[in-house]
């Protein structure tokens, strides 16, 4: 099952991600439909060799291997697999060195968009 990068990426956009990632396969939209697709990163399901690596370098927790991602989140699902289809419209994203966000920035975001932060 390939991992999916959730809406809690959104504007945040650190690459410790893409820094573990030993096929590449995660995405930043170029495209111009910004009400479609967020600023956010995105993974290539087709690409995605299930490794996990990424997901614990997400600082964000925004991360989840697909059958996991919170029901709230689900559409996300489907935005990662858009990168097969419309993939003129994504590049890989590079790796660039970004602060990490505190606990209580996490705790706020996960808040922000309905989730439990102590799940």
């Amino acid at each position: 099952m390939p991992w999916t990068i959730t809406r809690l990426c959104i504007d945040c956009l650190d690459t410790g991600c893409v820094s573990v990632c030993p096929v590449d396969c995660i995405y930043e939209y170029a495209g111009s439909d910004r009400a479609s697709f967020p600023n956010q990163l995105y993974i290539n399901p087709d690409e995605c060799i299930d490794c996990g690596a990424c997901e614990p370098e997400c600082p964000w927790q925004a991360i989840f291997e697909e059958p996991a991602v919170p029901q709230l989140f689900k559409d996300d699902v489907a935005l990662n697999h858009k990168t097969v289809e419309l993939a003129d419209q994504f590049k890989v994203k590079t790796y660039q060195q970004t602060e990490h966000p505190t606990p209580e920035q996490v705790r706020a975001n996960k808040l922000k968009w309905g989730l439990d932060p102590d799940a």
